[in-house]
This record gives structure tokens, C-alpha cells and sequence, in this order.
């Protein structure tokens, strides 16, 4: 082929190469920028005492969408408990719509101010602890467009094959108040849920939970309302509009669960061959994991007009009906599977139901999203096959930023929370050197903080506690600073016999991580460097043969031999 070309299809698949660390995140650029946080970043990320004064139980949400005006209209009604005294309330929607008007108990129209995103509302007067209201918020406008979505929040007005309106939303990162008004923080949930989407003739919606009426209106529009029975996180609750067909089918496993699948009719076939992994890859994730954390609402695919997205039991998924990531992997095994229904589907456990309070910590979204690939792939394959899947996204790891974001700003970290993220727990999994004990960690954390919004902190705190050993080392150096826990090793082969001198170098002053080493030819055995030198005896093994199990071992290694005369 011409070279222009042969450039073209190397670009492109440098590009997904690029793309298969995450499907929630784009990595370039962001990597090397320092962020700047402004007083509007504040608003949306801290617990501020508008916040915290009150706690949600129910989202009513009830818009009418037209696609031809890109345009929304509606409201939100706010059930909570009110958590200590308090008079003013702080709710979220982008500046660019209009908050028509705010009641409470169905009373009299509220004052409220603006601040960037923020709305303030004044009380008429303070409510007491413990009680609990309805806020009735009606608003309208034009939702902020996603230029590139998934990556970029916003609503996206596609058209299908055929020229139909096909409109979705990706709003993680970006904040689901970019298209209707809520308290827009991981940390606070609704314990339920009801969407009523209203649509044009001739079109449907598919939103989270259950369908329980579709109901045509006086003016031809037909409205669709769904009740999710378990909480969500507000960027999880989604529209798919447009034309459908369906077919589903029902799993049996640790529970009894409903398979729903929507997409446009010429896929039809393609879904029906394609979406057979779905089986496999809940009974994998029910194996490690617990039972499906949402039966009650079901599960459900539905074809989205952009990559992929993990929307509480309504998953988006725009992979084009191929295996890997749009057809490409770093692994061969990753084309053994639909990259976008694999991950995407794990964070029903991890992220949809294990929760992070902050942005910062969203790592424990898709560290264990993308470790859940390669876990799918031992599931499948085994664990030979798992190492290697899991190994090949080293060269995807930037090592430039840490994971952990900063605090109460809406920021995340690192785009390495995919590749490194998934490294670093197989690296975990490495140093406990015991495999009952790292699945049942798994397991016990899927079920411990399961409906649960939790820290980093959290996190580590149970994993220390299960073990009964002190771990915070180890995920503080992984976590917290962008390189790795270097080991350097000095062999000297003197007469015959090798001794070998190795430590830590690491950001963290007690980093003590085990490792397995050969100690003798072909045979690993753990040792425990500390920051302070050690000395251990290996015979007669030639000093090149001294390695580290990289497999199961993610770090940077420096080791130089010297070889002095015999006396």
C-alpha cells in the first residue's frame, strides 16, 4: 500500500492502542499539565456546609427532551433528611441552564442565588435535624454539547443510520448536573430512584432500573418511566433515545437476573452473536465478586452513539460489535473479548457499587474496572494467560502523576488508574503470595462496602485489617507519588560464589515491599528489602541469572554486578 497509508493505519492504531488503558478517560496531553483550581472547581468538589447539612433519599427526575432544539425541559424533586439544623441548601446545574423556580413542601417559590454551578437556596425558615422534605427544582435550557464523548461531559445529539435522533449522555468527571439539577457529589446517593423521560413520536428512552409505564401524552409525545430500587451515582443515571429493537434472556447464577439488549435493527445479528459474553462475564464476576449488586433493576445493554460507559444497569455500549478495544489490543487475549462489555459491566461492582467519596479517589472505580480485565481473561483462560494480558499494558503507564487526585475539587488523578491501577493490584496479589487470601479480599470488599460510598483510606483499612499486616506502604508509594518503588541490587561474584546487596529506593521512608528473587537458578523465593542495605548469599548462581519475577511484580529494578578477584 502507499506509505501515506501505511502511516495512516499505524497512527490510528497507535492511537487505540493509546485509548485501551480506559474508556472513561483520555490520557494525552492531561499528563503533562499541571492543574489550576478555581474558586468554581472548589464549589463543585467540597463537602461545603450547604452540603452537609443534609443528606438525599430520592431523586424524582421527569424531563421532556427534544432533540431537534437540543433542548430539556422539567424538573427534579429532592427528598432528604435534613442532618443538622440548617437554612440554606446548596443543589448544582451548569450556569448555562435556567432554574425556574425552587419550592420546599410544596410552598412558596424560594429565593436562591448563583455562583458558577452552584445554586443557593435560601430557606424560609430553618429545618429542624432529622426532618425530611421535598425540594421541587423546575428548569429548562440546552445541556453543554460533549465534543468528545465519552471523555468529554455532555449531551450528544447523534442521528442513526437511518437519520433518526439517537441522544445519549456522558457526564462522569464533567457532573451529571450538567443536564439536571442535583446535589452534585460522589459522597451523597439517592436510596432510589424514578426517571420519567419524556420523548417526540415515534422515538423511545432507555434509562436506568425497570420500565413500569409508557404513557403517550395529550400532545402525541410519549413519556418512559423507570424505577431504579438501589442507589446510584448521579453520573451513572442516563437516556438512550432513538429507534430500538430488543431481545434479552434470562442468566441464572447467585441470583436470578434479566438480560435486556437494545440496538438499532440492522445490528440485530451482530448483538445477538456479540453479546453472549455477557454470561460469562457475569458468572466470572459473580465468582470473584458476589452476586450482581442490581438484580432488582435488571441488566441491560443498550448501543450508544459513543464508545462506552458504565451506567448503572443500563451500560452503554458503542464498541461497534468487535472484540478488544474497536477491534485493537495490546494483548492477543484482549481480543478474546468485548473490551467495552467487560469493563464497563465490572464497574457494576466496582464504581456503580463500591463507590468513591471523591473524584481523587476514583481510582478504586478503574484500578479494579481494568484489573477486572484481566481477571475476566483467568476466569476464561487462566492464569498464565491473565499475567500476560495484565503485563501488556506496561508500555501504557506514564509514571508522570500520582493516582490519587487532589482533595475536594472534582479532580481525578492520573490516567495511569488503568494500566498502573491493574498492575498494581497484580502486583499486590504478588507480594500476599497467597491466592485464597487475595480473593477473598476481593470478595469480602465487593460485599463489605457494597451500596457504599468509601475512601482510600477505607480501603486500605480493610485490607490491613483482613491481612493483620500494615499494607499502607505499599499503596501510598503506588498511589500517592508517580514513580516506582525502585530495587536496587549489587551482585559481586567473587571465586565461584555470589552474594547480592539490594534495598529500596522509594518515596515512602518505611517502604518495605516483598519480592520474589531467584535465589537459586530458576527458583524465586521472597525476600524483604527495606531502604537499608541487606546482604543475602546465592551460592555458586551466575550473577546473570539473578531476576525478579516481572510477571507478578511491577517496579523499577536497577542491578549491576561486579566481579572481583579471588584472594
Amino acid at each position: 500500500m502507499p506509505l501515506s497509508c501505511l502511516r495512516r493505519r499505524i497512527f490510528r492504531a497507535l492511537a487505540l492502542c493509546f485509548a485501551i488503558a480506559g474508556t472513561s478517560e483520555a490520557q494525552p496531553d492531561r499528563e503533562n499539565t499541571t492543574p489550576v483550581f478555581t474558586r468554581a472547581d472548589t464549589l463543585r468538589g467540597m463537602l461545603r456546609p450547604e452540603r452537609t447539612c443534609y443528606d438525599v433519599r430520592w431523586y424524582d427526575l421527569d424531563v421532556r427532551v427534544d432533540p431537534e432544539r437540543r433542548f430539556i425541559s422539567g424538573s427534579n424533586t429532592i427528598r432528604f433528611t435534613a442532618l443538622e439544623p440548617c437554612s440554606r441548601l446548596q443543589v448544582d446545574l451548569f450556569e448555562n441552564m435556567t432554574v425556574e423556580s425552587a419550592a420546599l413542601d410544596g410552598g412558596r417559590p424560594l429565593a436562591f442565588t448563583r455562583e458558577y454551578n452552584a445554586v443557593f437556596i435560601t430557606l424560609a425558615e430553618p429545618l429542624h435535624e432529622g426532618t425530611t422534605h421535598n425540594l421541587l427544582l423546575r428548569y429548562s435550557g440546552n445541556p453543554r454539547v460533549a465534543k468528545n464523548p465519552p471523555w468529554d461531559g455532555g449531551m450528544i445529539w447523534a442521528k442513526d443510520s437511518s437519520g433518526n435522533p439517537w441522544v445519549a449522555v456522558t457526564c462522569e468527571g464533567t457532573g451529571a448536573s450538567l443536564w439536571w439539577p442535583n446535589k452534585d457529589h460522589p459522597s451523597d446517593e439517592p436510596d432510589s430512584m424514578r426517571i420519567r423521560v419524556t420523548v417526540p413520536p415515534g422515538l423511545e428512552d432507555i434509562s436506568n432500573g425497570r420500565l413500569r409505564e409508557v404513557k403517550t401524552l395529550p400532545d402525541g409525545w410519549v413519556r418512559y418511566e423507570w424505577a431504579v430500587t438501589y442507589p446510584i451515582n448521579n453520573y451513572c443515571v442516563t437516556v438512550n433515545i432513538g429507534k430500538f429493537s430488543h431481545f434479552g434472556e434470562t442468566y441464572t447464577g447467585l441470583d436470578t437476573l434479566t438480560l435486556d439488549y437494545y440496538v438499532f435493527p440492522g445490528d440485530l445479528e451482530k448483538a445477538r452473536r456479540q453479546f453472549t459474553q455477557v454470561k460469562s462475564m457475569i458468572g466470572c464476576f459473580e465468582k470473584y465478586f458476589g452476586p450482581y449488586p442490581f438484580a432488582r433493576d435488571g441488566y441491560k445493554l443498550v448501543q450508544s452513539p459513543h464508545n462506552g460507559m458504565e451506567h448503572q444497569s443500563a451500560v452503554a455500549y458503542g464498541n461497534g460489535f468487535r472484540n478488544g478495544y474497536r477491534g485493537v489490543s495490546s494483548s492477543s487475549w484482549g481480543l478474546k473479548f468485548d473490551f467495552i462489555i467487560i469493563h464497563e459491566s465490572a464497574h457494576e461492582w466496582w464504581g456503580n457499587s463500591v463507590t468513591a467519596k471523591d473524584m481523587a479517589d476514583w481510582w478504586i472505580h478503574e484500578s479494579f474496572g481494568a484489573h477486572c480485565e484481566a481477571m475476566y481473561v483467568e476466569c476464561m483462560f487462566g492464569t498464565q494467560a491473565m499475567l500476560e494480558y495484565v503485563n501488556a499494558k506496561k508500555p501504557q503507564v506514564r509514571n508522570r502523576r500520582p493516582m490519587i487526585g487532589p482533595h475536594n475539587v472534582n479532580s481525578e488523578g492520573s490516567g495511569d488508574v488503568y494500566p498502573k491501577g491493574s498492575l498494581m493490584l497484580n502486583t499486590f496479589r504478588g507480594v500476599l503470595g497467597n491466592d485464597s487470601l487475595w480473593f477473598a479480599l476481593l470478595r469480602g470488599m465487593a460485599t463489605t462496602f457494597r451500596y457504599r460510598t468509601v475512601t482510600t483510606d477505607d480501603v486500605i483499612a480493610y485490607v490491613n485489617s483482613v491481612t493483620g499486616t500494615d499494607y499502607t506502604y505499599f499503596f501510598d508509594q503506588y498511589l500517592r507519588y508517580p514513580a516506582l518503588p525502585k530495587l536496587d541490587a549489587v551482585l559481586t561474584a567473587r571465586g565461584g560464589k555470589t552474594t547480592c546487596r539490594y534495598r529500596w529506593r522509594a518515596d515512602v521512608r518505611d517502604f518495605r515491599m516483598p519480592v520474589k528473587v531467584t535465589t537459586s537458578p530458576g527458583v524465586f523465593a521472597f525476600i524483604t528489602p527495606t531502604t537499608e542495605w541487606q546482604t543475602i548469599d546465592l551460592g555458586s548462581m551466575d550473577p546473570k541469572q539473578f531476576r525478579y519475577a516481572e510477571d507478578w511484580f511491577y517496579l523499577d529494578a536497577q542491578f549491576r554486578t561486579v566481579y572481583e578477584a579471588a584472594e
